[in-house]
């Protein structure tokens, strides 16, 4: 993706370290301003400078930065920087949730468990807003939110397959698949998603929004990133998945319904129209084979599924709350103004 504009002197000083070959000075300045950002922040979930520095050195590991010296991705000094980072990240969402019973289950009691979660998830909904009143403005906005995700659809979740095995790694094969077409590239979620956007009149170029967004958004891809890159989070982005799936083929209709609402066609509800069906067969094989399936084979892993689903759950709800406001005061929900369309 193309380089973004810094917030604040911690991703300042990586993006500008990033387009040079590595060296020790750069790497203490940026140590130094990890550390003061870390701090004097208030809360990281919504800190601005330290999610975008997260979310940057995360990108060395999927398609890359414009300019970025290739020898950045393994270099040990940015490596112990994100990991600094991570670690209040990652105490921060173990503090935003509330952990069911830890009560030993079968895989149908776990999904079972999991099933209940995403039921009594009572947070704003940003897809009946688009369904019934969200203008046109209002319902672009929601797409630049999604598309910092949505554009590497299945990315994050595909990091745990090497960590899986049996039962578990089947499952998370099948559902990957899907989301990766079929072995199609027309019809890969990410591809269907960048149809929705040009048919809306946005750029589906990855990462043409991201200064647009708050840090809201980009702790949420952050957060996917931080469990399926670390193998003893492999239980927190299972369940992070299972949440994802039986939360999705509802507000999928919603969303389809709502653009349909706004006057397009199915050139642009393909994406939503496709997960309605897809999701309510994914949500069955995330709970029974692909969560349930790990916590059997690996009963101590029961903790951090429910610890990846939970945490779903709340940023998500976090994200929808700050959307919700903001577009019932007849605010934008973006930090800035969108970058036009290139």
């Amino acid at each position: 993706m193309r380089s973004p504009e810094p917030r604040g002197v911690a991703s300042t000083a990586l993006l500008e370290l990033l387009p040079q070959e590595p060296h020790a000075e750069g790497i203490e300045t940026l140590q130094n301003a990890v550390g003061n950002g870390l701090g004097g922040s208030s809360g990281i979930l919504a800190d601005d400078d330290l999610q975008l520095t997260l979310f940057c050195l995360y990108e060395l590991h999927y398609g890359g930065i414009d300019g970025a010296h290739p020898d950045w991705e393994w270099e040990p000094g940015p490596l112990a920087v994100r990991r600094e980072i991570e670690r209040d990240f990652e105490s921060a969402l173990r503090a935003a949730v509330d952990l069911p019973s830890l009560e030993p289950r079968d895989s149908d009691g776990v999904a079972a468990v999991l099933f209940e979660l995403a039921a009594a998830d009572t947070g704003p909904s940003v897809s009946r807003f688009v369904a019934k009143k969200a203008t046109l403005e209002q319902a672009q906005e929601f797409l630049i939110h999604k598309s910092v995700y949505q554009l590497k659809e299945g990315d994050p979740h595909t990091w745990a397959i090497p960590r899986l095995n049996g039962r578990a790694k089947a499952a998370m094969v099948e559902i990957q698949a899907d989301e990766y077409g079929g072995g199609r590239p027309d019809r890969m979620h990410s591809a269907l998603f960048a149809r929705t956007m040009r048919g809306v009149g946005l750029d589906d170029t990855y990462g043409h929004y991201v200064d647009a967004v708050p840090a809201l958004t980009l702790a949420s891809s952050n957060m996917m990133s931080l469990f399926g890159l670390h193998r003893r989070l492999r239980g927190a982005i299972v369940g992070h998945l299972a949440a994802y799936e039986m939360t999705s083929s509802q507000p999928n209709r919603l969303y389809g319904n709502g653009f349909r609402r706004l006057g397009f066609d199915e050139d642009v509800t393909w994406y939503f129209d496709e997960h309605v069906e897809a999701d309510a067969v994914h949500e069955q094989i995330a709970g029974r084979d692909l969560a349930g399936g790990l916590v059997e084979a690996e009963p101590e892993l029961l903790e951090d599924v429910y610890f990846g689903a939970t945490a779903a759950l709340a940023l998500d709800g976090m994200l929808g709350e700050h959307i919700i406001a903001t577009w019932e005061k007849g605010e934008s929900s973006l930090r800035i103004t969108a970058p036009a369309r290139t």
